[in-house]
């Protein structure tokens, strides 16, 4: 497994990790198979979604913010939106490699999601050789 380290700027911001990624792929060799793109925090997360247009991720954040807030949460440390944000994203994904490439959509990238922030976090890649369809 390899650990990357990620400094967030803002309370809530989309970082995409493509770079890292193929850097992290470049640097270990991997050629064919499967990333896990994990992430450890239960304020945090982690998406596919497009990377073309700047207004995608704003949009996504404007959105997920609306849909987080309630004046009736119980949580002491008052970061409960960022709790119900993480979850809605998820904490993992997985991205198909081939020929030590992301096998990823024309307009799909990657997405850190921070919703706590800012702060030092963590990203945890799984690697798994041979890919989709391989039998243990």
């Amino acid at each position: 497994m390899v650990e990357e380290e990620i400094f967030t700027q803002n309370r809530a911001e989309f970082l995409r990790l493509d770079a890292q990624l193929k850097e992290i792929l470049a640097r270990a060799g991997w050629r064919d198979g499967l990333f896990l793109v994990h992430v450890p925090h239960t304020t945090a997360g982690v998406t596919l979604n497009e990377n073309g247009d700047p207004d995608v991720p704003r949009d996504l954040l404007l959105r997920l913010d609306r849909l987080a807030q309630d004046p009736d949460y119980r949580h002491a440390e008052g970061n409960s939106a960022a709790h119900l944000q993480a979850s809605l994203c998820g904490c993992q994904v997985w991205v198909p490699v081939q020929g030590g490439r992301l096998k990823l959509g024309r307009w799909q990238s990657v997405w850190f999601c921070e919703f706590d922030g800012p702060r030092r976090r963590q990203v945890w890649v799984e690697w798994i050789p041979g890919g989709l369809g391989v039998q243990p």
